[in-house]
């Protein structure tokens, strides 16, 4: 048997010539560490697939080279600053410009989207924080307080803090509901580059160019702990998903810390200079840096690096203690997120007529769009990537595998090759037990887990078929008389339930058979009426995705029809229904509720008007229909993961309806 390899932990994966000209920032998409967006001297911002060598999309539109990027978190949308102090949005999937946004009088230094309202916040060498609202296309908010250039912006993972970084050697975090600052944070003696949240907990990390990381404590608004001694100024930094340990990335090395107390963990040799951006996919940390015209990636194996001793999924950290002396089993918990169901919308009612930047859309800003293009230079990857998500999907969606590690100079091992092969099982196999530390604190965050532990859910995407297991058609080793029974008892499992399938199956069928054929009609509103008349939330399911690809297909009255079975989809046990569901309700919320809203505000109107008295009628029914389903929104925009960001955003565009 031939002996495994031994492979690396850290290596480099792709060198691109990104621009014609100097690249002058770069961001990388978080959610998949797979998409990068670079921005240039030649005003241009290029999409890349990580270890594709071929340009996805170019989009043009800037006139000054770009400085800033930024991908939301869905990596739908991707906003780039130019040096100029112009703001540019695009939508990667429709691939068009979406907004211009002009009001800043110096080069956009920092940009960072909500994490689940259509806002960006943007920071800028003229010293001042923008707030914006990419539906109205407007500034929603101005922050002032910064002496001198804001280098970063983050907002806060529950969206109701934004915290900045400047050169002005401060870090300040500012209450986007008040619209006011709550704390700054002075100690670093230089320019501070960076700023990250902890992704559960109250705590704020900041990097700056005094080679020092500080952590500070969003409760009691003090510094928890200071790192010293990095290698030069620090430029990136990224907590672990679990909020276990954050990294830095340094000058060619990856150094890996925890704050209470301060220690270093692991320090890891990477030979990519001065990375620019860090993002974690598949137990892999992606790095990349640029050097003039070339962009170069980096990826970290991180089965392989120590980080603590646990890698539990629970937000309590089991490796720190909260007070400064000793540890102690039972200090309190540092505050975790609650992500209650903030909004902008007050910052958003604020009027500021007095700033020339709240401007309505001018003859201007439709020729700045005209002139704005997205040019697909790869229709292969960008279907790949983008187009997915625009279909109907039958089948799960393909998972990005981890990048395969090169082998280690000349050494062979054969204990450790599949391990590095398969990172997910090295994880299981380095961290088989917790730390005993986090044994007594569970009780203080129960309700924290609790809404995975809500009413099970039926993903969307499964890798095995409902009601089946593998352990079914395997020899029941323990008897072995039954062994020559596997093969019947096998068939027979397959069996079971196949009738009933197929009748409920060609029942769907004839029930889609008799939609459509209203629908060939053109008459859309019976043809949903139809379909609710069936009485099978998976007809309305199938009408709704066709429904939701075209949004002028909507109507008032279509709503009327359609708001019931919304509020019986986002309670189904179905993810699917739920996902489509949400979508046809943020459909309804964004086209029709100002609409709404302002019918039932009006005045009543003198005489007979048989037209508007029927849409005041719809209005009514709508609104009464949205409050019911309010409160439903309102009671899961707790959640976590996704489908709690989409429920905060839902609750975010019901605001107006309290």
């Amino acid at each position: 048997m031939a002996t495994p390899v031994v492979t690396k932990t850290a290596w480099k994966l792709q060198e691109i010539v990104a621009h014609a000209s100097n690249v002058s920032s770069l961001v990388l998409g978080k959610a998949s560490g797979r998409l990068l967006a670079t921005g240039g001297d030649d005003c241009r911002v290029n999409l890349w697939s990580i270890n594709k060598p071929n340009c996805i999309m170019s989009l043009t539109g800037h006139t000054s080279p770009v400085e800033s990027v930024r991908l939301n978190t869905p990596e739908e949308l991707i906003v780039a600053g130019s040096q100029s102090g112009s703001i540019r949005v695009w939508d990667l999937e429709a691939a068009k410009i979406l907004r211009t946004l002009m009001g800043h009088k110096a080069n956009i230094c920092s940009l960072d989207f909500h994490p689940y309202g259509e806002f960006v916040a943007s920071g800028s060498q003229d010293t001042n924080i923008k707030l914006w609202d990419i539906r109205r296309k407007g500034c929603v908010f101005r922050y002032r307080g910064h002496s001198q250039a804001v280098r970063c912006l983050r907002f806060s993972p529950d969206g109701k803090w934004l915290a900045s970084a400047a050169d002005d050697h401060t870090v300040k975090l500012w209450d986007l509901t008040a619209g006011k600052m709550m704390s700054e944070f002075p100690g670093h003696t230089g320019p501070v580059n960076v700023v990250e949240f902890h992704p559960n907990e109250y705590l704020l990390a900041s990097g700056s160019s005094d080679r020092t990381i500080r952590f500070w404590d969003l409760e009691k608004f003090q510094v928890v702990s200071c790192i010293e001694g990095e290698p030069g100024p620090v430029r990136s930094v990224l907590f672990n998903p679990d909020g276990c340990c954050l990294y830095s990335g340094c000058q060619d090395s990856l150094r890996v810390y925890g704050w209470e107390p301060e220690r270093c963990f692991d320090v890891v040799l990477v030979n990519w200079g001065k990375v620019a951006d860090l993002a974690i996919c598949n137990d892999q940390l992606i790095g990349v840096a640029f050097s003039q015209s070339n962009v170069s990636s980096y990826v970290v194996d991180l089965t392989r690096v120590t980080r603590t001793g646990t890698v539990a999924r629970d937000p309590v950290q089991d490796h720190r203690p909260l007070a400064q002396p000793p540890p102690n089993p039972s200090a309190p918990l540092r505050r975790i997120y609650e992500r209650p169901s903030t909004t902008c919308s007050k910052p958003q009612r604020v009027k500021q007529n007095s700033e020339s930047e709240r401007r309505s859309p001018s003859s201007e800003d439709d020729r700045d769009e005209r002139e704005s293009r997205a040019e697909i230079q790869n229709a292969e990857d960008y279907n790949e990537i983008f187009q997915p998500k625009n279909s109907i999907s039958r089948t799960p969606p393909r998972r990005s595998e981890p990048f395969p590690a090169p082998p280690e100079d000349g050494e062979l091992d054969a204990a450790t090759a599949k391990e590095a092969a398969k990172p997910s099982s090295a994880m299981d196999v380095q961290f088989p037990v917790p730390n005993p530390e986090v044994l007594p604190r569970p009780p203080a965050v129960a309700s924290t887990p609790a809404p995975k532990a809500e009413p099970a859910i039926i993903p969307a995407t499964r890798n095995e078929p409902i009601g089946l297991k593998a352990s079914d058609f395997l020899p029941a080793v323990k008897i072995p008389q039954q062994a020559e029974l596997v093969d019947e008892d096998a068939m027979s499992q397959i069996r079971k339930g196949h009738d009933t399938m197929c009748v409920v199956l060609t029942s769907r069928h004839k029930n889609l058979d008799t939609v459509r054929a209203v629908w060939t009609t053109g008459d859309i509103k019976t043809s949903v009426d139809s379909a609710v008349a069936i009485n099978d939330l998976s007809v309305v399911v199938d009408l709704l995705n066709i429904v939701n690809q075209k949004a002028s297909l909507w109507k008032l009255d279509l709503c009327t029809t359609v708001l019931p079975q919304i509020e019986k989809l986002l309670q189904s046990k179905y993810e699917s229904y739920v996902q489509t569901g949400c979508t046809s309700l943020k459909l309804i919320l964004q086209r029709f509720l100002p609409l709404i809203t302002d019918m039932l505000a009006a005045p009543p109107s003198v005489g007979v008007d048989i037209s508007r008295e029927e849409r005041l009628h719809k209005c009514r029914l709508c609104y009464k229909q949205l409050k019911s389903i309010s409160g439903l929104v309102k009671s899961k925009s707790g959640l976590s993961g996704r489908h709690g960001s989409t429920f905060r955003e839902l609750h975010l565009l019901m605001a107006s309806l309290d």
